[in-house]
């Protein structure tokens, strides 16, 4: 875990908004095809506003953070949360 990177990758609202939604997709994406035990489809958050460019840039930002996971069904990418990681940074902020 690379605390400044996540630091980085929480910078920005987008990306801070981007893992709330995604630690409740059944709220945020209830009309997704897909089970969302698989992910969120990134094609999905161009519901809430953004074009595809952008939402690509900022999971890209927090895929290298490493705060979201992705898995490759098909053609369609699916993110997740990584908790794990999200844990392990909160655990080491409350360690200042």
């Amino acid at each position: 875990m690379d605390r400044d990177e996540i630091l980085k990758a929480l910078a920005h609202p987008v990306r801070v908004n981007i893992l709330a939604w995604l630690k409740e997709p059944q709220l945020h994406f209830p009309t997704q095809e897909h089970p969302l035990d698989l992910g969120v489809c990134a094609g999905q958050f161009e519901r809430c506003g953004l074009s595809q460019s952008t939402v690509s840039s900022h999971l890209a930002v927090l895929q290298r953070a490493g705060l979201v996971t992705t898995r490759r069904v098909g053609q369609w990418i699916f993110y997740r949360r990584d908790e794990e990681t999200i844990a392990a940074f909160r655990k080491s902020i409350g360690d200042l």
